[in-house]
This record gives structure tokens, C-alpha cells and sequence, in this order.
């Protein structure tokens, strides 16, 4: 007995820690997942995002969202979070983990997925100190398809319908398939300002990315189009942290 004891203290001794991480996360299908989705504007988040929640009844947590619930519900974090908003400010680091907090709390025992916080290394941190993460998604998509992409969306003003020249183009170029009425492209999505909004997450978010994958908790996908990136978040999901 002692030394079959002995042989599986041995073999736990050299097994990898991304392994025993592995073998762990496999056996979480009865509880909660708590799950961070990362991906520079354009990369099909929001589309990936929807998908996980709907295929998996995952809660969607984007930080904007619970900012302005909480502060509608006048929560004591909420009213803290509206005083700062309502003079200007940037709501502080601390402030917007709690928001988080409290609504995780609410979400007790259901799996969720957060969504535009932490945005840097010291926001994870703190995050990290008070609930840890089971996986976070990062899309990895090139930049040069998000410029292309991004470039080609233009809107109609008055109703807000967007349109893409390549999946979803107007009947007639220029106009509103309804109105007749001429689209215009929004100043942010025009290529130079597409650029430069990449150029800050890449500096911005590369450090969360290495910090993540230091914890072994960041798995990439990449590609160029999000039909073929959500099979494989679909599967890898399913695989590891969803199971029946």
C-alpha cells in the first residue's frame, strides 16, 4: 500500500503543471465556469461572445453592461460608480471591480462570460486577487483583415443599419436598402483611425496576454474569419469545460 502510495506521489511530482491543470480543468463540467474573452476591435468578438452564450447558457458579463445596470438599480457601488461619471471621470480600478464583484455575486453558481475588463496588467492583478479565471478566450485575428473588414462597414445615419461591402452590401451602393438614403462611414472606421485604435490595444494588451499565459489560463485562436474561429472555440469548450 505504502509504495503504490509512494509511485503516484512520484509520478505527481514530475507530471507538468499545464498537464495537471489540464487533467483538472477536464473534471469542472458540474461547476461554474468563469471565462474572459479578449479580441482587438473588428476581430468578431461580439459575434464569438454571442455564440458562447447562447450554445453553452453562459451569462454575458461586459463590463459596460454592469456598470450601467448597477448604477440604474442604484446599488452602494453603483451610486459610488455614478458620482465619478457624472463629474467627468474614469471610474477607478477598484470601483469597477466591485461593480464586477457584486454582479458576479448575483451570478452565483452560473457560469459567465466577462467581456471588456480587465483592459491591463494591473487590473488582472487585482481582478485576480478576488475571483480567478478557469480559461480566457483571445482572438487572434491579423490586423490587415481587421483594417480590411472595419474599412468596408459603412451606416445609414437615421435608422443606424450597418452594412459590410463584402458579407451583407447595400442593394444599391451608397444607399439604404429602406430609405434610399445615403450611407456615410463613421470617422472611427475609416483605415488610418482603424490603425492607430490597433496600435493602442496591441500596446496595451500584450502584456495581459503574456500574463495570462504565464498563469496557463490563455488559449489563442487564431484565423481570419469568425466561421471558422468559432468551431474551434466551440469545440475546445465543450472538450475541457462543458462536458455532459
Amino acid at each position: 500500500m505504502h509504495s503504490v502510495r509512494r509511485l503516484r506521489l512520484l509520478r505527481a511530482a514530475f507530471t507538468p503543471t499545464s498537464q495537471i491543470r489540464q487533467i483538472h480543468l477536464s473534471n469542472m463540467s458540474s461547476k461554474p465556469v468563469r471565462a474572459l474573452i479578449m479580441g482587438p476591435p473588428g476581430s468578431g468578438k461580439g459575434t464569438v461572445s454571442e455564440r458562447i452564450v447562447s450554445t453553452f447558457k453562459v451569462t454575458h458579463l461586459s463590463s459596460g453592461d454592469v456598470l450601467r445596470s448597477q448604477i440604474k438599480e442604484g446599488t452602494e457601488v453603483g451610486l459610488k460608480a455614478k458620482a465619478i461619471v457624472e463629474k467627468g471621470g474614469l471610474v477607478p480600478d477598484e470601483v469597477m471591480i466591485e461593480l464586477i464583484m457584486a454582479k458576479m455575486k448575483e451570478l452565483s453558481g452560473e457560469s459567465w462570460l466577462l467581456d471588456g475588463f480587465p483592459r491591463t496588467v494591473v487590473q488582472a492583478g487585482k481582478l485576480g486577487d478576488k475571483q480567478e479565471l478557469d480559461v480566457v478566450i483571445n482572438l487572434d485575428v491579423p490586423f490587415d483583415t481587421i483594417i480590411d473588414r472595419i474599412s468596408k462597414r459603412w451606416i445609414h445615419p437615421g435608422s443606424g443599419k450597418t452594412y459590410n461591402l463584402d458579407f451583407n452590401p447595400p442593394k444599391v451602393p451608397g444607399k439604404d436598402d429602406d430609405t434610399g438614403e445615403d450611407l456615410v462611414q463613421r470617422d472611427d472606421d475609416k483605415p488610418e483611425t482603424v490603425r492607430q485604435r490597433l496600435k493602442q490595444y496591441e500596446e496595451m494588451t500584450k502584456p495581459l496576454i503574456d500574463f495570462y499565459t504565464k498563469q496557463g489560463t490563455l488559449k489563442s485562436f487564431s484565423g481570419t474569419e469568425t466561421n471558422v474561429i468559432w468551431p474551434k472555440v466551440k469545440d475546445y469548450l465543450a472538450k475541457n469545460f462543458f462536458k455532459q
